[in-house]
């Protein structure tokens, strides 16, 4: 696992892909927040928070954790890579659970450069200092299980795909219905009490709580459980290709 978790890495840093990516995750959620004139720009909403910071990035995640996760196994296969390492002295479970690792990892990294934006509206405040540092960790500590989430989200969609193309659009037209489509349907109320059972099943519920500061075991057991199923499908699936 850790193998893999080194070779996926190099693969990112390398040929400089994770190095763009960061770079164009960090230059996009700049410009919204600090320069373009929309609802997430920290100068008009005039109050030293974070928070639209943690409202902007989970959509900005839909999109970039899948172009991380397209590679993992559907270029193994498009490559004819992956009968190579069909036959390399490794369990499925192993590359699975390294091939997820490294996505977190990069996907976690994207979240650096923010810490700029910390110090920026810690400065700014009236006084200085002026920011609730418990919502805002809180927030951070979301960001990191969401993307652990998103990840795993990603790996399944391209281990069920024959090419990075159908695999980027797989990963985020999944990662979409989990972290937004479901809640948007129960919010319609089509199922009466089922509407609660329903809005739980996705992730932005779950988030929430921890844009707020407040880290529940609840939320916590949900993410871990979905990123278990969503490996587990993925060594299922993998195997079915050997």
């Amino acid at each position: 696992m850790i193998a893999i978790l080194k070779k996926e890495l190099w693969s990112y840093f390398g040929n400089w892909s994770a190095w763009v990516i960061i770079a164009v995750f960090s230059l996009i959620a700049t410009l919204f927040l600090f320069f373009f004139d929309n609802d997430s720009n920290i100068f008009e909403i005039g109050m030293a928070s974070l928070q639209s910071y943690f409202v902007l990035v989970p959509w900005l995640l839909m999109f970039i954790i899948p172009a991380l996760s397209m590679k993992t196994f559907a270029e193994e296969q498009q490559t004819g890579t992956l009968n190579w390492l069909f036959s390399q002295p490794l369990k499925i479970s192993d590359l699975v659970f390294g091939k997820f690792l490294s996505v977190w990892v990069v996907g976690i990294l994207c979240l650096i450069p923010s810490l700029i934006y910390l110090y920026t509206v810690y400065v700014l405040g009236v006084p200085a200092g002026n920011i609730d540092l418990g919502m805002t960790f809180g927030s951070y500590i979301g960001l990191i299980i969401l993307i652990a989430a998103f990840s795993g989200v990603g790996i399944l969609a391209s281990s069920l795909s024959q090419n990075q193309i159908m695999a980027y659009l797989l990963g985020v037209f999944m990662c979409f219905i989990m972290y937004f489509g479901i809640e948007q349907l129960a919010s319609y109320k089509l199922l009466g009490g089922a509407d609660f059972i329903l809005q739980n099943v996705g992730f932005y519920q779950h988030f929430l709580g921890f844009t707020r500061g407040l880290i529940d075991f609840k939320d916590v057991a949900y993410f871990v459980l979905i990123i278990g199923i969503t490996l587990v499908l993925s060594n299922h699936f993998i195997n079915k290709k050997k």
